[in-house]
């Protein structure tokens, strides 16, 4: 699958969950990370933890096994990496205080940071 379409298959998974602020950024030629970087917001620590499993779950039976996943105990900042895209779920209030739109506002927005979350 290429990154485009591992980007939007990772975002039409958070709106089945109903993440919330779904924002794409496109790091392409910024790092040599990924491709794209995800970032939502759940509404509770468990939501946030629901929303990270339910895409690791569904992604691995597209046979796309993430190639690390970070933070899940707490659940106040959940991260997986999907090698072309990292996603990062986070609470409202870890999202605030690490403001990664911010750092990464140099960047080029794909087409979905423009567009509202469902």
């Amino acid at each position: 699958m290429d990154s485009q379409s591992l980007k939007n298959k990772v975002v039409d998974l958070l709106e089945n969950m109903k993440a919330n602020d779904i924002v794409c950024m496109d790091v392409t030629g910024q790092t040599s990370v990924t491709d794209f970087m995800v970032v939502a917001s759940g509404t509770s620590s468990r939501h946030v933890k629901s929303i990270a499993d339910y895409v690791s779950e569904e992604m691995k039976k597209e046979k796309i096994d993430p190639i690390g996943t970070e933070g899940e105990r707490g659940a106040e900042w959940v991260l997986i990496d999907f090698g072309d895209v990292v996603l990062h779920v986070m609470m409202p209030t870890a999202r605030d205080h690490y403001d990664l739109e911010r750092l990464w506002s140099g960047l080029t927005p794909s087409q979905d940071q423009d567009q509202p979350a469902s």
